[in-house]
């Protein structure tokens, strides 16, 4: 009776060891399949690029039931988007939202969509963006090290002054602000401006102290920077395409579960097209807004956008020997 006692003494305690251990290792998975992102980009809070990071931090959060936590830093606080960039590879920033323009020195295909002239209009850009060729843009990342999970808008670039700008002969001698990329810098070389580069964190004073005569961009980064409060004049011309990228850290993305990666890359992927169509929204209000201010907006006439056309023809060329030919065709075909 002893020694049976003793077995069942035993048993007891290996049991319970076994429950003990298993309720550790069961703790351990929960606590491995906890997520958090810190999601960095330069916007300022309200701006349609702002608002497509909350909202992703609201769905995400929401269907996880709380598992993903999503940190936002907007305003450049995590950094430049080539510091953002960086530390993706690194695996010490989750997510990024950034200008292909702006990170075009880690992957010179992205600079296809920098082209001037290149979309007849939006519909045609978020066909190829959402579609196979989007995909394929994306794709070229991988040797990065960052992970491509979809293609957000700024929209249509424009071009402000503090000196009249409705020709292309008014360009000439123009110290036009730029993003450091060759695509971008050469098509105001062939506009007749000299491009100077600087980061975007710095345009509204070197727009302030005349450092620069002008700059380009959309409407939705002209507005909530209040460029136009240190420019007279602006040239509505939708004359190139500033897309955003929404960017993982491919060492952080690949070690995540397949349910966590699901979420999400759908979750940014369906944002796209609630982000766009924030931005149409808001469009004509900056309109607005820009007038109000005394800013002048002098429209592109056809026959001047033909000459800024043919004028910029030469950035094609050069832009053979920075992007892969095949994919460059590839945009060109579907555009046309």
């Amino acid at each position: 009776m002893k020694k049976f006692l003793l077995a069942l003494l035993i048993l007891a305690f290996v049991f319970s060891s076994a429950f003990a251990a298993g309720e550790k290792e069961s703790s351990a998975v929960g606590a491995a399949k906890k997520v958090v992102i810190n999601y960095g980009h330069g916007f300022n809070p309200g701006s349609p690029q702002a608002k497509s990071v909350d909202e992703f931090k609201a769905r995400v959060e929401k269907e996880s039931n709380g598992r993903i936590t999503v940190n936002v830093f907007p305003s450049g606080q995590l950094g430049s988007a080539q510091e953002m960039f960086e530390s993706m590879q690194m695996g010490t920033q989750e997510m990024a939202l950034l200008p292909t323009a702006r990170i075009s020195g880690f992957n010179a295909n992205l600079q296809v969509f920098d082209l001037p002239f290149l979309f007849p209009n939006k519909s045609k850009a978020y066909e190829i963006f959402d579609g196979p060729i989007g995909e394929k843009v994306l794709a070229t990342l991988e040797t990065t090290g960052v992970k491509g999970l979809a293609i957000y808008e700024d929209g249509f670039k424009h071009f402000t002054s503090n000196k009249k700008i409705e020709t292309l002969e008014d360009f000439k001698g123009l110290k036009m602000r730029t993003m450091e990329s060759p695509i971008i810098m050469e098509q105001f070389k062939k506009l007749g401006a000299n491009p100077v580069p600087v980061d975007f964190g710095e345009l509204y004073n070197a727009l302030q102290q005349n450092t620069v005569d002008g700059q380009e961009n959309p409407l939705a980064t002209i507005v909530p920077a209040k460029l136009y409060e240190v420019q007279d004049y602006m040239l509505f011309s939708e004359h190139a395409y500033l897309a955003q990228l929404v960017l993982a850290s491919g060492i952080w993305f690949n070690q995540l579960d397949a349910e966590t990666q699901a979420i999400i890359t759908r979750n940014a992927k369906e944002i796209a097209a609630w982000e766009r169509n924030i931005v149409a929204q808001q469009e004509e209000g900056y309109i607005k807004t820009i007038l109000d201010s005394g800013t002048r907006i002098f429209y592109l006439s056809e026959t001047e956008r033909a000459k800024m056309r043919t004028a910029t023809e030469g950035v094609y060329t050069i832009a053979r020997s920075i992007i892969d030919s095949a994919l460059l065709d590839e945009v060109l075909n579907a555009v046309k």
